[in-house]
């Protein structure tokens, strides 16, 4: 993988783009900065986007999964910046830094909150969507990706090279590296590999002083902190080296639809004392999904099952007879497959292997507006418990509901709470997802409301001290950061931080102590340093005359 350095012929194009900037005066200054962090031996065709290029619109919508925050009263960046080169991205941190504008970077705008894309005060976006080459080297078992590529490019090039490597992503093709890879990276083959971030070796990082780091540059602590540690926090990850993983070239899937009734709740509470224990080859999903149906009649629920297994049919059904013969699996029910083909039929929603394109496709099938929300059960959830959210599912003004239950064990039990920043693993069996869409911006406030009552009542049955939740599923609900450049103290940090990070958050917070001191990289949930130096980021943030 290499990382360009070229020249920044792309000052006019920076005059035309801060010409509506309110801190025009500084202008000649920014301009000056550009020249002093560029190179002079190539031209390049980074683009600079801005509220009065016809190009802005575009570039700012196709990247918003989440309709909330696509609304015109939402802040929008004063420029969108989409780099094809490192050094572009080193001088937008350098130049934005100087000129007292924060950062957002997007990688695939599937960020539940936003805040990849909005901020509150005056900032620059960078969309790393032209960064997204990737390089798969078959002998070495590895490959980079850039940050800009998605989860589906990914299976997909591993697909093109080999039908015995894949890597243990996630569920929806659409969702930028770059966000994914930050936040941990959970997916199918958690229980046999664990999540992305346990199979990283390098990576490309641009600090807050625009230089370009790797693995050794950094040192051990910052690699450590951006594997999992959230983005926006520690710079800009450009690219991952990752280490492929080993599946046989035909594996197993499924997924099964049960309508609702008692046994199909029953299936749901047996599911549980299953999916964390059964052999670690095998992967079983549970949802459960309430509508209202479209032809009139009332609410819909459905209970799914869906399933990866790394082996054949026969093998299969013989380990559901023995560990979970209450879901009745049948040799019809099942397809054998290729990894990538599997994945392909997750990216189409369990409706179609064949259609490999579809992991190319970097439009969600997620639209409309939505809130997640996560949990971690320790132990089984009882029947009774479980009958308060089914319950609670039946309520016919909620556009869609769905519970996600993501199993670990397996290789989740082996692996350590503090490797990565991720520390949910053997003691955190069950992963939860309360997820809820809606498509009318008037029914915002009742479908928010419901996320935060099921959550509420979640409270006894799930973890604690603290209740944890998944970075990748980010909730500004369980707290957030001061803003305006007022300094996050550790204690106001922690409210979010240990639920996301258990007892890593400390260590992060010494990371980022050292590597952006005075937080440059921030955002209403990033890892604030010890000693935010207040005085300079308020400054910073009314467009000071300030260099660095």
């Amino acid at each position: 993988m290499k990382i360009y350095w070229s020249n920044f012929s792309f000052i006019s194009l920076l005059l035309l783009s801060f010409a509506s900037w309110g801190c025009g005066s500084h202008l000649e200054d920014f301009l000056h900065c550009i020249s002093l962090h560029s190179s002079n031996h190539h031209s390049n065709s980074t683009l600079i986007h801005t509220p009065s290029s016809s190009s802005y619109p575009y570039v700012l919508n196709f990247s918003i999964r989440n309709l909330r925050f696509a609304e015109s009263h939402t802040p929008k960046p004063v420029a969108i910046v989409t780099p094809w080169q490192a050094s572009q991205v080193q001088a937008t941190v350098i130049c934005c830094k100087t000129h007292g504008l924060q950062i957002r970077t997007r990688s695939g705008g599937h960020d539940f909150e936003g805040r990849s894309y909005v901020s509150n005060v005056p900032f620059v976006l960078i969309d790393l969507i032209n960064l997204n080459s990737i390089t798969i080297d078959v002998d070495d078992e590895t490959a980079w990706a850039q940050s800009g590529a998605t989860v589906g490019e990914l299976y997909y090039k591993i697909g093109e090279k080999s039908r015995t490597l894949a890597f243990p992503a996630g569920f929806t093709a659409s969702i930028g590296l770059g966000g994914f890879f930050s936040g941990g990276g959970l997916g199918m083959l958690v229980r046999k590999y664990g999540l992305a971030v346990d199979n990283m070796v390098d990576a490309y990082l641009v600090d807050a002083n625009g230089k370009l780091l790797d693995r050794d540059s950094m040192g051990e602590d910052l690699f450590w902190a951006i594997r999992g540690g959230g983005g926006g926090s520690f710079g800009i990850v450009l690219a991952w080296k990752l280490k492929l993983v080993r599946v046989p070239p035909t594996v197993t899937s499924f997924a099964i639809h049960k309508s609702w009734d008692l046994n199909a709740a029953k299936l749901i509470h047996r599911w549980q004392y299953v999916a964390p224990e059964v052999d670690e080859d095998l992967f079983i999903t549970a949802r459960v999904t309430a509508s209202n149906s479209s032809y009139g009649g009332g609410r819909v629920m459905k209970a799914s099952f869906f399933s990866l297994f790394l082996g054949k049919v026969a093998e299969l059904v013989s380990l559901m007879g023995k560990a979970f013969p209450e879901l009745e699996l049948k040799k019809e029910d099942c397809l054998e497959i290729s990894w990538v083909e599997a994945m392909a039929f997750s990216a189409s929603e369990y409706v179609s292997p064949e259609n490999l394109e579809l992991l190319l496709d970097r439009t969600s099938l997620i639209t409309g507006r939505y809130k997640m929300k996560s949990d971690y059960a320790t132990k089984p959830i009882s029947e009774t418990a479980l009958n308060g959210i089914w319950e609670r599912f039946k309520i016919e003004e909620l556009e869609k509901v769905q519970l996600i239950l993501i199993p670990f064990g397996g290789k989740m039990n082996e692996i350590s709470e503090t490797d990565t920043p991720n520390p949910h693993r053997a003691s955190h069996p069950i992963h939860i997802g309360y997820y809820v869409t809606w498509h009318q911006p008037d029914a915002d406030s009742r479908h928010l409301e419901w996320t935060r009552e099921l959550h509420d009542y979640m409270t006894p049955f799930v973890s604690r001290s603290p209740r944890a939740a998944y970075m990748n599923y980010k909730d500004l609900d369980i707290g957030r950061n001061n803003e305006d450049g007022i300094p996050t103290s550790y204690d106001e940090a922690s409210v979010w931080g240990y639920r996301y990070f258990g007892i890593n958050f400390e260590k992060l917070v010494e990371v980022k102590t050292k590597i952006d001191p005075f937080n440059f990289f921030r955002h209403e949930q990033s890892i604030p340093p010890v000693a935010s130096m207040g005085g300079i980021q308020a400054k910073m943030a009314s467009c000071p005359d300030v260099s660095y």
